[in-house]
């Protein structure tokens, strides 16, 4: 009976069956543990206080939020090692007391108990503080004491916010916008310059148009300087803090105050998704360990687009000529086991490829053509969103070819001879009829590069990704899409924060919850790909997919 089922090839299906609930299982666990450990850091956890047996016979208090458990082992191999639980508390206030976590013997823990007044105060330097607000002078010099100082807290600090996003629109738009003209105004006269052509009505001309931009600058650094003296006359607070300490918060300072051990179910959860929000519509602050990731969700978006709009129009035309032009031989032969081999070069050596001849052979090379006036300083010798998207392109350039040419491989031969039959010539039976039926398996071909091109990091390391990018490559300044310009993306976001934070432990969520992003997005942008896939499968159901 056994012998007759492993004959018939049964165990290779429960073997596949295995396999199969195995990657699944993977799979989910894998996006679970994302989502578990990622989501921790924006629900907004109670505020403890610690009293903690201090070793002296005394009692200290700690204030934070409990991070996480651990244990440390005491004793020796003669007398015996005993385990003693931990817990890594939040404190905060990295400046006031040297770090933002402690870890706490739990049998040294006193009493724990959770203040209905214990704030969680978000700031844009420093990290979280928490503590007790005690007091509250506002922009009039009055000091406000009691609930009437918990409401005005909240009032100036969205005040603030108001004026705070005035100064970033002035500051990054504006100001942004006048000195892109500004610099164009100079490169246009070092081009006239380097032409011979450069007339004192140019000059004139130059000089006015700089009058008048200098002119706007000035009425925007008025208008910015009037903004931060109204955020810095706002008021300062009065905070206790761990150690019955009494800190002055001034609430420029401030990004937002919240009682979480006062929310109900609900208000958790709205400030959850209110977090969750900001933490993709922001850009990042303190060494990215705060704030939000929104450039590097767009540098990545971006950069995939591009890099699609790039690949698939070359892929599709090698495989054409591979499967339908080329005569087979021994150069045919080469070429496809060349681009089979590609598909395993590992990916460190197309950025390396990527920096040496679109960095600095053809880059340079444009630059000394067409952007003399900017020189010494590069604009497309640098890395930037082209060189990144292109390098990424040729990575996945083998996945399309060989996707595209088994699409066009199981397009029955009669399809093509009924169409030459009827008249129409190669060049319409490939477009009209075999491209359109070979659709599903490019389309294959997309959703694997995608899925490839969006977790790559190391070669963006090399031509084009950085730590920080001050603005988006896409914008309102001429031309609109500067694909000279560096970009930030989400793999390399995760690697410096959960590698070359500065603050491992407070970094360590927001690492679970880019990666989880980072692993949405890639799956959103394959099911797009998979939707258009089956339509086109279902158009033509006589290719057996």
């Amino acid at each position: 009976m056994l012998n007759k089922w492993m004959k018939e090839g049964n165990h290779w299906v429960w073997f596949n069956a295995m396999a199969l609930t195995l990657s699944l299982l993977a799979v989910t666990s894998l996006i679970g543990l994302l989502v578990f450990k990622g989501m921790q850091h924006f629900w907004p956890k109670d505020v403890a206080v610690y009293s903690v047996q201090d070793g002296k016979g005394g009692q200290v208090k700690l204030i934070g939020e409990q991070h996480r458990t651990g244990e440390r082992l005491e004793g020796d191999a003669q007398a015996g090692v005993s385990h003693i639980p931990q817990m890594l508390v939040k404190v905060g206030g990295r400046e006031i007391f040297g770090a933002d976590f402690k870890w706490v013997d739990e049998p040294a823990v006193l009493a724990t108990d959770y203040p209905k007044d214990m704030m969680v105060i978000e700031r844009y330097e420093w990290g979280n503080l928490y503590g007790r607000l005690v007091s509250l002078t506002d922009s009039d010099g009055k000091k406000i004491t009691g609930d009437a100082a918990q409401d005005s807290f909240q009032s100036l600090i969205a005040q603030h916010g108001s004026l705070y996003e005035k100064l970033v629109d002035i500051q990054k738009s504006k100001i942004g916008s006048i000195n892109h003209s500004v610099e164009g105004l100079r490169l246009e006269r070092r081009r006239l310059e380097l032409k011979n052509a450069l007339t004192d009505v140019d000059i004139a001309r130059l000089a006015e148009e700089r009058k008048v931009l200098d002119q706007k600058y000035a009425l925007l650094l008025a208008d910015m300087e009037k903004l931060k003296l109204l955020s810095e006359s706002l008021g300062v607070a009065e905070v206790e803090v761990m150690g019955g300490k009494v800190v002055q918060l001034p609430i420029n300072k401030v990004v937002a105050a919240t009682l979480p051990n006062e929310m109900g179910a609900f208000e958790k959860v709205g400030e959850f998704f209110h977090k969750i929000w900001e933490f993709l519509s922001t850009d990042p602050r303190e060494a990215n360990t705060e704030g939000g990731i929104f450039p590097a969700i767009f540098g990545t978006v971006t950069l995939v687009f591009i890099m699609t709009f790039v690949v698939m129009p070359f892929g599709v035309v090698a495989a054409v000529y591979l499967r339908e032009y080329a005569k087979d031989g021994f150069v045919v032969r080469m070429v496809r086991v060349s681009v089979n081999n590609l598909a395993g070069v590992p990916s460190i050596v197309y950025g390396v490829f990527g920096l040496g001849f679109f960095v600095y052979i053809v880059g340079h090379g444009i630059d000394q053509a067409f952007y003399q006036e900017a020189l010494p300083s590069p604009t497309f010798g640098t890395s930037g969103l082209l060189w990144a998207a292109l390098t990424l392109a040729l990575l996945t350039l083998p996945v399309v070819i060989v996707s595209t040419e088994e699409g066009l491989s199981r397009v029955p031969r009669a399809i093509r001879e009924g169409s030459l039959a009827l008249g129409a010539t190669k060049i319409e039976t490939l477009w009209r009829t075999v491209l359109p039926m070979a659709s599903p398996a490019i389309m294959t071909g997309l959703i694997l590069a995608i899925a490839r091109a969006a977790g790559e990091v190391a070669p963006l390391m090399l031509v084009g990704v950085v730590k920080l990018a001050p603005s988006l490559p896409i914008d309102g300044n001429t031309p609109y899409i500067h694909l000279d310009q560096k970009i930030m993306h989400l793999g390399f976001h995760i690697h410096d924060v959960g590698f070359q934070s500065p603050n491992i432990e407070a970094a360590q969520p927001l690492v679970y919850a880019t990666a989880f992003l980072l692993v949405l997005i890639v799956i959103s942008l394959n099911i797009s790909a998979i939707a258009i896939r089956n339509r086109l499968r279902e158009r033509f159901k006589s290719i057996d997919n």
